[in-house]
């Protein structure tokens, strides 16, 4: 193990998106602070990608499609500001990237989420 590695393993804080995997629909809960009031923001999605895994530089994409518009939002893996993950479903994926999804419809990743997740 490296020096780098065990210096990580040591001083990282626990996240709660260490245990997502891509191809998983979750739903992120984050703290927004506007002026002086702080807020609570959902945003649900597909796990796309996932990049440097569970180090401190870690980030995780999710994408959702709103109104016909695709929407991706990336958070790192141990940002201080979310509040919750909920994992709304499992779908397993035979790819570590899912970008293939940017080019497809709503009704076709379903349709390819259920295929995979039944294979």
């Amino acid at each position: 193990m490296d020096k780098l590695s065990l210096f990580n393993s040591k001083h990282s804080p626990e996240s709660k998106l260490e245990k997502l995997q891509v191809g998983w629909t979750v739903k992120v809960h984050q703290k927004i602070k506007e002026g002086d009031k702080t807020r609570t923001q959902a945003f649900e999605g597909t796990v796309i990608a996932r990049k440097h895994g569970n180090e401190t530089g870690g980030t995780i994409t999710i994408r959702k499609v709103s109104d016909g518009i695709g929407i991706e939002k990336t958070f790192p893996v141990y940002l201080p500001s979310i509040e919750k993950v909920q994992v709304l479903k499992k779908s397993g994926v035979r790819r570590s990237k899912l970008y293939y999804l940017r080019d497809k419809s709503s009704r076709e990743i379903k349709k390819k989420m259920k295929q995979e997740s039944a294979a």
